[in-house]
């Protein structure tokens, strides 16, 4: 199959990329390396994957390579995806998830492409609500800038499967983690406190540390966005655990997965001003359509991650 993955310089993005060339897809990146690396890349353009430079924003830069590639399926995961950067300048960020996205969706029309899978987000859409785990019933109220363009975005999707027939199916991940994200910029915690770990430092806890997440690791994900793929169900899915991870039970695990050269010792800091209390995603409509559950646990994923994230 010929696929199109956006953003997969990236750390889900690459991630993916190799989980396509394993079961023999052709694969075209389309990446503006802004915060993704062609490291991450390196040996899927030795396994024959093609990597182009380009913006999403661009709308004529997007057209040309998606009709170059001729992908049947795009996975579309290039976004700006940092909360705060979302808060502070929402326009920008409007352009990239909202704009971009319709960019993309016009590009893959035109070029014939059968089927999108967006990468949507699970807590950031949903707000705060009573219902955890979160089924994907709720009424989605964001409380940031970066939920509402992807809620907006997922609204395209719809849009372009009700006009033109373009399939597309919405991806809402759980905190992913795992080998190559980024301790820097706009890395999950699990990534940063990897760092930390290997360089002696101590993480920083915002409030009391009890606030929940749903933790899934990048391997899992991966193997369920390929999935989406290849399914035929339109429409917005969970990807998570349903299980809430503390930011206190994060740090023991680091601690139990370590070599003991750190005590980990976290440094507490005020609580965030609307930051979620808690989260975490109900998955029965994954396993229902797509037949997928989360295998790692936290402790493992952790342990993977720490392992990988070791200085050489």
């Amino acid at each position: 199959m010929r696929c199109l993955v956006t953003g997969g310089a990236g750390f889900i993005g690459s991630n993916l990329v190799d989980a396509l060339l394993d079961r023999g897809d052709e694969v075209v990146v389309l990446d503006d390396l802004s915060s993704g690396k062609r490291e991450n890349l390196a040996a899927a353009l030795e396994r024959g994957a093609t990597l182009e430079v380009g913006d999403i924003r661009d709308a004529e830069q997007v057209e040309s390579i998606i009709a170059a590639a001729k992908p049947e399926t795009v996975f579309h995961l290039a976004a700006q995806i940092d909360v705060r950067v979302s808060v502070a300048q929402p326009g920008f960020d409007a352009r990239t998830n909202v704009e971009g996205t319709v960019n993309v969706l016009e590009a893959a029309r035109k070029a014939g492409a059968k089927r999108i899978v967006f990468s949507s987000t699970g807590g950031a859409i949903y707000g705060d609500t009573d219902q955890i785990p979160t089924p994907e019933t709720v009424p989605c109220l964001p409380m940031s800038a970066y939920g509402q363009s992807k809620f907006c975005a997922e609204n395209y999707l719809g849009l372009f499967s009700r006009l033109y027939g373009l399939r597309g199916i919405a991806l809402r991940f759980g905190n992913v983690y795992g080998p190559r994200q980024d301790p820097h910029g706009e890395a999950g915690v699990v990534a940063i406190f990897a760092g930390l770990y290997h360089g002696g430092g101590r993480p920083k806890v915002f409030g009391d540390g009890k606030q929940t997440r749903d933790y899934i690791y990048v391997g899992d994900l991966v193997e369920a966005i390929v999935t989406a793929g290849d399914s035929e169900y339109e429409g917005a899915i969970n990807l998570g655990t349903s299980e809430e991870t503390t930011v206190l039970d994060l740090i023991d695990a680091f601690r139990a997965a370590g070599d003991g050269s750190n005590d980990f010792e976290p440094e507490f800091a005020e609580a965030r001003l609307g930051e979620l209390e808690r989260s975490s995603l109900a998955v029965g409509k994954a396993e229902e359509v797509l037949g997928w559950r989360a295998a790692t646990s936290v402790r493992e994923g952790v342990a993977q991650t720490l392992a990988a994230a070791k200085p050489a």
